[in-house]
């Protein structure tokens, strides 16, 4: 297939992505700024290589901002019908997420 990278690549890349999630979730109490650096790199990786941000870490970015969302540092979760409500403190967007049965 045209412009597609090689597998040996985009495992890599992948792995880079919880990697860099991983040390954004270590730095966010300390510096903020560098917990969105972190996952600003790690979207840029996945966007080059075209792999997909795993749904679970998917959630601990703000769709509006792009911010890196911790819960109580910044964010606030909460719970209601149903639905996962994450406000980032940042912009102030609520980002929804039904709850299933799983």
């Amino acid at each position: 297939m045209r412009g597609s990278k090689p597998e040996w690549q985009i495992k890599i890349a992948r792995e880079r992505i919880a990697i860099l999630f991983e040390e954004a979730r270590k730095i966010v109490g300390k510096d903020k700024r560098l917990a969105n650096r972190y996952v600003a790199l790690a979207r840029k990786i996945g966007m080059r290589y075209n792999v997909r941000i795993p749904p679970e870490l998917k959630r601990h970015v703000c769709r509006a901002c792009k911010a890196y969302l911790a819960p109580g540092i910044t964010a606030r979760y909460s719970t209601k019908n149903k639905v996962l409500r994450i406000a980032c403190s940042a912009c102030g967007r609520i980002n929804r997420y039904p709850l299933g049965k799983k």
